[in-house]
């Protein structure tokens, strides 16, 4: 929501905010994400406390390649459906010009949000829960949000880097 606030204060923000919008369909696959972070945080902390470091390294492996898997897939299905996919959620057009410049950048973010939650959810399962949280707020809050102001507003980016 952030995110929104700050496209907000672009010039003509009537087909920035709405193409951004229709791209929330990328959190179904972090859903999955997050699920694989669950289980990965419980096996990785179950098989460390069991001694089982062998274990717990195949079992990171084995979840971190189905997760990229489901990552390259649901990149597949937002590269393929692209030009589609907008014109189920509006019927203005530069809004789903937009929205479809936007969908290989969106395709890679699939792809690289398909990993992310499971390498946090190893940390966290490795009893590392604070250096997780310090990483988070400082990649987001410290670095990214404030390069995609930059980006956005002083090089003239536009909303491509807010996503």
């Amino acid at each position: 929501m952030i995110l929104v606030v700050i496209t907000g204060h672009f010039e003509n923000p009537l087909v920035p905010i709405p193409s951004l919008l229709q791209h929330e369909h990328k959190d179904w696959d972090v859903m999955i994400a997050i699920g694989f972070n669950a289980a990965i945080s419980v096996r990785v902390s179950n098989e460390l406390g069991a001694g089982n470091a062998r274990l717990a390294k195949f079992s990171v492996g084995v979840v971190s390649i189905t997760s990229v898997a489901i990552g390259v897939v649901a990149m597949a299905v937002v590269l393929a459906t692209r030009d589609i996919f907008p014109y189920l959620f509006t019927n203005s057009v530069p809004v789903a010009e937009e929205t479809t410049k936007l969908g290989v950048l969106l395709s890679f973010t699939v792809l690289l949000n398909s990993l992310q939650p499971v390498l946090s959810g190893v940390a966290i399962g490795a009893g590392w829960q604070s250096l997780v949280a310090y990483i988070n707020i400082g990649c987001y809050h410290i670095v990214g949000l404030p390069a995609g102001i930059l980006l956005g507003f002083v090089f003239d980016f536009g909303v491509e880097v807010m996503l």
